[in-house]
């Protein structure tokens, strides 16, 4: 439950990230929008579960809390950074607007692109620290209820 918590401590930043896109740009705030933000928060979400399981496992593996999340920044940096960037890339055509019609559309790239970028930056410089911090007392036991799980205290003898 407290990794889901680390998790979701990246969604704030993504949401400024939207907010501070759509302002600069003089976008106003409606469906496309907000489906522009759901779609940034899922990939920074899916990012930032990527670190924290990395980190995790460096840390039940015996690294200290400040060692493993260096170790889970460091190892998933290049996917962090190749999904944010190949959807910032992506959406970098509908944000700009340009054709018939396409004004429509442009809030949404204009709120993924701005939600991405400060959802990767929080999740490679706050999500480390904010995992660091919150783990640094935890055990190294597994809290798994798994019985094929060999670190739970609930594993089955066999």
């Amino acid at each position: 439950m407290l990794l889901a918590l680390i998790v979701i401590s990246t969604i704030p930043a993504v949401v400024a990230g939207v907010v501070l896109s759509l302002w600069l740009t003089g976008t106003t705030i409606n469906i496309q929008s907000f489906m522009g933000a759901i779609m940034a928060v899922g990939v920074a979400v899916a990012n930032a579960i990527l670190l924290v399981t990395f980190a995790e496992r460096a840390r039940v593996d015996g690294a200290d809390s400040n060692a493993a999340a260096v170790e889970g920044a460091s190892s998933r940096l290049r996917p962090i950074l190749m999904t944010s960037l190949a959807m910032i890339a992506g959406m970098l055509p509908m944000a700009l607007g340009i054709g018939e019609g396409s004004e429509q559309t442009a809030p949404l790239g204009r709120a993924v692109i701005g939600g991405l970028i400060a959802g990767t930056i929080a999740t490679l410089l706050v999500l480390s620290s904010v995992f660091s911090v919150v783990r640094a007392r935890s055990g190294r036991k597994s809290m798994s209820l798994d019985p094929n799980d060999p670190q739970s205290g609930y594993a089955a003898v066999r």
